[in-house]
């Protein structure tokens, strides 16, 4: 007789293999042909338009990305952990704006960190500023909503790891910051493997075939990445143009006050699905009526909640800093909120 309990589970482990994206148009495409066949060709018109506006930008950010890859100029972001703790908290915060980080290559690099006993207030500037910005990101959100926006959401970042840094560093000794780590803190992210903290850029990395290699990697990777997501992101961008009512959207998340932009937080904190597909659905949103502050607050409530970012923090911390974590981000939100719809 045949044990159960053994046997293979075929049906978990093709799911755990598909590709979610790839299935995601297959049933889009699908339920469009059944039931609006005459819209089929319009919609897939306007996802490939869309999709070739941007592809500059996503060549610029992939090799950009790749360049810096590859000549490990990201181990630049160590040296913001050295010196008096105001200043580390303050580089802490630009390198996690401006480095080519990813939500899960953060988890090594800053277990890295608090196992060399950098302080709290600096690890948490990085966690706060990193998911919300990177070259990669910059490029797709100039190139989508505007040069404007990205520079603001840039400023934004930064300024959320440094009022994020230093209220952990005011409340360092309080209940919820004092022996913040979990006991055995993750080592490893589904990214690649962290690399020696004291590791020096090499400019010239194309006389190294490892390095060559690590920028060959790095561009294929991405591109598949960038231009899998971003044609979902367009793809539900046309089916929200043509089928949700643009009078409905300005009327829950346009005009002045606060209510759109408290709204925009908390309906992007758990609607975030990936910070690059964010960028056109937020611009088909703002074409629709969505108000400037409620847009700024939903990209960043959304980036410091999204999954990635928000297990970098759970895999290594209690649940008393990651609950401190998700206040901040949520406060930060908001705040941004009202000072770009004050601005823009």
């Amino acid at each position: 007789m045949t044990d159960l309990s053994t046997a293979p589970r075929p049906l978990p482990a093709l799911w755990r293999r598909l590709d979610k994206v790839l299935l995601a148009f297959v049933v889009v495409f699908a339920a469009v042909a059944v039931l609006d066949t005459a819209a089929l060709g319009g919609i897939a018109a306007t996802t490939v338009t869309s999709l070739a506006h941007t592809a500059p930008y996503i060549a610029f950010a992939v090799l950009a990305v790749a360049y810096l890859k590859a000549t490990g100029a990201e181990h630049l972001v160590a040296a913001a952990f050295h010196g008096r703790e105001l200043r580390m908290i303050c580089l802490a915060a630009l390198m996690g704006g401006l480095s080519p980080f990813c939500s899960c290559e953060i988890i090594p690099f800053i277990a890295g960190l608090l196992a060399l006993g950098a302080p709290l207030s600096a690890v948490m500037a990085l966690w706060l500023a990193s998911p919300l910005m990177d070259p990669a990101m910059f490029a797709i959100t100039a190139g989508a909503i505007g040069l404007d926006f990205a520079i603001a959401k840039t400023v934004v970042a930064v300024s959320l790891g440094i009022l994020g840094g230093l209220t952990v560093m005011v409340f360092a000794k309080s209940p919820v910051f004092i022996d913040p780590l979990r006991t055995r803190p993750a080592r490893t992210g589904c990214c690649s493997s962290h690399t020696p903290l004291d590791d020096k850029p090499v400019w010239k990395f194309w006389g190294d075939p490892a390095r060559r290699a690590t920028f060959g990697t790095t561009v294929r990777d991405n591109s598949i990445f960038l231009l899998k997501w971003l044609a979902l992101a367009y793809l539900l961008e046309s089916l929200m143009l043509r089928y949700v009512p643009a009078d409905l959207i300005a009327q829950v998340l346009g005009g002045q006050g606060a209510g759109p932009i408290l709204l925009g937080a908390l309906v992007g904190a758990p609607a975030y699905l990936n910070g690059y597909a964010a960028v056109p659905l937020v611009g088909g949103l703002l074409e629709q009526g969505m108000s400037p502050g409620a847009a700024m607050s939903f990209v960043v409530a959304g980036g410091v909640s999204c999954i990635p970012a928000a297990v970098a923090v759970w895999a290594l911390v209690k649940p008393r800093v990651f609950a401190a974590y998700a206040v901040l981000g949520l406060s930060g939100a908001i705040a941004a909120g009202f000072a770009w719809a004050a601005i823009a």
